[in-house]
């Protein structure tokens, strides 16, 4: 049964249920780009999904359009100078949420992710990716801004090869799905946006099937990326590969 939960047009974000499995969609076609109102939006999301998750769950985030995100709201920047250490501490707040949520979480990137987009990505347990659109891409070398140290966290605990890192945060590489497969950055590609959230939602059927306890699978990757929750709590901006 398909179930849509409560949350705004104005929001850009929507959630919906069906069966075991939650749906989170940055909705219509822009950028997706990380302002408070979309980060909060997410961060709404994840605690209806916290409240209304059964013993077996699974979350799949998504998005409309050809961008997944883009990152950070670089033109908010310019007219609010805090607005940056407000995006960070949002986003840092929805990635120890995604690390302590209580069930398996899926990434169904079916645009570009850029930046903060591509860090939002990674802080799932599983990505997939379509391959006839969109490329990862860590843009901070190329507009001269230094990755912060919780970024560069996530990265070395998701990116497992040193070489796939040193493209990814030193060479700026844009990375389309096929190239990120063999990387060993995300799980698998797809040929169309469509297509990759099907496949997102056949593995989260897999996954509801096992049955686990959420909250010892959520127990057991707080421990494996307590490093990144370290960084978090810390929130410091310099960086460490």
């Amino acid at each position: 049964m398909e179930k849509k939960l409560n949350q705004k047009k104005k929001k850009k974000c929507s959630l919906e249920k069906k069966g075991n499995i939650f749906i989170l969609t940055l909705t219509e076609s822009g950028e997706h780009r990380l302002n408070p109102t979309l980060l909060d939006s997410i961060r709404s999301a994840l605690r209806q999904v916290r409240a209304q998750s059964s013993s077996s769950s699974v979350l799949i985030t998504t998005a409309q359009g050809k961008f997944f995100s883009n990152g950070y709201d670089l033109e908010l920047v310019k007219s609010s100078p805090s607005s940056p250490h407000i995006m960070d501490a949002k986003l840092r707040s929805i990635v120890a949420d995604l690390i302590s949520l209580p069930m398996p979480t899926i990434a169904a990137v079916t645009g570009h992710a850029s930046a903060a987009g591509f860090i939002l990505a990674l802080s799932h347990d599983y990505v997939l990716m379509r391959r006839d659109r969109g490329f990862l891409y860590m843009s901070e070398l190329d507009i001269d801004l230094v990755i912060p140290a919780w970024f560069t966290a996530l990265i070395k605990c998701k990116i497992g090869a040193s070489m796939s890192r040193r493209d990814v945060v030193l060479r700026a590489d844009k990375v389309t799905a096929d190239e990120a497969v063999k990387k060993g950055i995300i799980d698998s590609a797809y040929d169309s946006a469509e297509q990759t959230v099907e496949a997102a939602v056949g593995v989260g059927k897999n996954l509801v099937g096992r049955k686990w306890n959420g909250d010892v699978y959520a127990q057991i990757r707080m421990e494996v990326l307590s490093d990144v929750l370290d960084a978090i709590r810390v929130g410091s901006t310099g960086s460490k590969l």
